[in-house]
């Protein structure tokens, strides 16, 4: 009898090799190849429901009210405005995040447009009927199915035909065309594929939840981020109540957009202004505070930079950074001690984000400035201060985007004075209640800052 062939597929990356290896030659990571057998494709299996016709690009209709409302205004603003028809969505994030309190409340308002299907393939249907009933939950177009099965799925689809569709999670379905595990390379490739044929072809909107691994990213292959049309990650400090739902690829909207949530006993709660929230507990009198306008897609956000500089106890002094980069504040360290002649270097730096928010982009590079040289200096900086703009190696203050959103923003909360980069000062239609200071070095924005 002749040997089966067999594949080892790597568990990360999705690398396919002939043979076992120790270390992944694409991903790098060890011990990651698990024996497959390999995936036989029948010609039915990979088929639209109709096959496709040609069409001309001006012939094909695309309108604004084809989007569907989740009735969670936070919820579709990531989304870009609302769900596609068609569309597949994959949510991810840290396990007892809320992913799927999150996605129940969404299913339970979407119901309200047409039948709902929530297949829970981790829980029974009394688990999610309990946390139903805690979340106040009531409607008659919400089905719940408990299974595992891709083929079994399938067949409950054709018959119930609903408007909606929830896979909790896809690293729990299987197919029976594959002989390996649930939740490998192969198995979580070709149920995604078959899931994103049938909602491409039946126009149903599909939810995929995803674990996430202990690095914060997707577990499984990172080809299951190319296959869907949208990636959500539901962020959150587990000591901190509020929830980020952060958009990281949107083929229909804005990327980087985030919406903001508030875990309450009865379920996700819609933070509408999370500026004056991440604000509310803010020292106004405190050294090393510092106020930011950052923004999130397109949406302006006022958050705290926290930094407390002390002398090190230690031969080489701490470095430490929450809810922002560290090798960036590493840089912003030495650009403090080579242009502006702080004495850092024996010194304990912290810094940290408040209210568990990550900031990734440029323009936080004044204000962590700020904020470090508060603490080192033990001067407070005027409360009624935000600031915004991108830090060069020679200690320039380079312009950003959308500086009128963060302007706004600011004066709508109550600042009375903006320092931001000289470049930005061009046709800014602000309104006159915020005063405007464009600096163009990191040590004149220190002299207006503590002056």
């Amino acid at each position: 009898m002749a040997r089966q062939k067999t594949i080892y597929s790597c568990q990360q990356c999705g690398l396919q090799s002939p043979k076992w290896l120790g270390r992944c030659p694409d991903c790098q990571q060890w011990n990651t190849l698990v024996e497959e057998q390999p995936v036989a494709v029948t010609s039915h299996s990979r088929a639209l429901p109709t096959p496709g016709k040609p069409q001309k690009l001006a012939a094909v209709t695309c309108r604004e009210e084809d989007r569907l409302s989740c009735g969670m205004a936070e919820l579709d603003r990531t989304l870009g405005g609302g769900v596609v028809p068609g569309s597949l969505i994959l949510v991810g994030g840290d396990p007892g995040i809320g992913k799927s309190t999150l996605l129940l409340q969404a299913f339970a308002r979407l119901a309200e447009n047409g039948t709902a299907l929530y297949v829970t393939a981790e829980e029974s249907t009394r688990q999610v009927k309990m946390r139903a009933d805690r979340l106040g939950i009531k409607t008659d177009n919400l089905y719940l199915l408990a299974e595992t099965s891709l083929e079994q799925i399938r067949q409950r689809i054709k018959e119930l035909q609903p408007a909606f569709l929830v896979i909790d999670s896809i690293q729990t379905i299987f197919t029976s065309s594959i002989d390996s595990a649930p939740g490998s390379v192969s198995q979580v490739r070709e149920c995604t594929g078959q899931l994103m044929i049938q909602a491409k072809g039946d126009g149903l909107p599909t939810f995929l939840v995803g674990h996430v691994t202990k690095d914060g990213a997707i577990a499984g292959p990172r080809v299951l981020e190319h296959m869907v049309d949208t990636v959500l990650y539901f962020e959150g400090d587990p000591g901190h109540p509020y929830r980020i739902l952060r958009a990281v690829k949107n083929r229909f909207g804005s990327t980087n957009e985030i919406g903001v949530f508030e875990m309450q006993e009865q379920g996700l709660r819609e933070v509408s202004n999370p500026s004056e929230l991440f604000l509310a507990e803010r020292p106004k009198h405190s050294a090393g505070s510092a106020v930011v306008a950052s923004l999130e897609g397109t949406r302006p956000i006022l958050v705290e930079l926290q930094a407390l500089v002390s002398s090190s106890s230690f031969g080489t002094p701490q470095r430490t950074a929450i809810g922002i980069d560290h090798k960036r504040i590493a840089l912003l360290i030495a650009i403090l001690e080579k242009k502006v002649e702080l004495s850092l270097a024996g010194q304990d730096i912290f810094i940290n984000v408040a209210g568990g928010v990550r900031l990734d982009e440029p323009a936080v590079d004044l204000a962590a400035i700020a904020a470090l040289a508060s603490s080192h200096l033990n001067r407070v900086i005027n409360p009624q201060l935000v600031l915004f703009g991108e830090i060069g190696l020679t200690g320039e203050v380079r312009a950003i985007s959308q500086p009128e959103l963060r302007v706004k923003e600011a004066a709508r909360l109550g600042f009375t004075q903006c320092v931001l980069p000289k470049g930005n000062l061009k046709n800014l239609d602000v309104p006159d209640t915020i005063k405007l200071i464009g600096i163009s070095h990191t040590s004149e924005a220190l002299d207006v800052i503590f002056d």
